[in-house]
């Protein structure tokens, strides 16, 4: 069934092999670049725990650099969540009306990608101010003296994944017109 959902809707509007490829790769990527920071995130985690109960203190910025990493690794693998259809959605209606209606299930799909692309201009657009505040404030978590960290590379990185998240929203919206318009193709690949 994964394998139909793949077909059916186009992970990129080109249909160039590589460059659906090269998307894909980068899409993916992201994907484990988030992997890794949970990896991270939990081993920070641990080391405060066994900081807390043999020191008796927290470690300096686990709370704040916490806070960031989550928000930053829901952006990162964002992408790659739309490109394998697992965002949430009522599919035990959408895939059987998507079989027995291939043009008006890709109509509603394209539907869900127009709105999933205007939800991330909103958030991009959000996140862009937060940046550029932060940037020119020069914005830091942590104890001045003890240990800061610049937020703007957090703030990059989330806007990063929400720009490459909305791309792929327009890349399936896009192939979603396509079955609209030219209706299914079952025998090409």
């Amino acid at each position: 069934m994964a394998e139909h959902q793949q077909k059916a809707r186009p992970e990129t509007g080109a249909r160039n092999p590589l460059v659906q490829r090269a998307w894909g790769a980068l899409v993916d990527g992201l994907g484990a670049v988030g992997s890794l920071l949970i990896v991270a995130l939990m081993l920070v985690i641990c080391a405060d725990v066994l900081s807390r109960n043999i020191m008796g203190s927290s470690l300096p910025l686990v709370s704040e650099l916490g806070a960031l990493m989550v928000v930053m690794i829901v952006y990162l693998q964002l992408a790659t969540t739309i490109r394998h259809n697992r965002l949430a959605r009522a599919d035990i209606f959408y895939s059987g009306f998507r079989e027995k209606h291939p043009r008006k299930g890709a109509a509603l799909g394209a539907l869900f990608d127009l709105a999933g692309v205007w939800m991330i201009g909103v958030m991009a657009l959000a996140t862009l101010d937060m940046l550029t505040r932060d940037i020119g404030a020069n914005q830091f978590i942590g104890i001045t003296g003890v240990m800061t960290l610049p937020t703007w590379p957090f703030r990059a990185a989330i806007l990063a994944g929400m720009a490459i998240g909305g791309l792929q929203f327009i890349f399936q919206l896009l192939g979603a017109l396509r079955i609209v318009i030219q209706g299914p193709q079952h025998d090409r690949a």
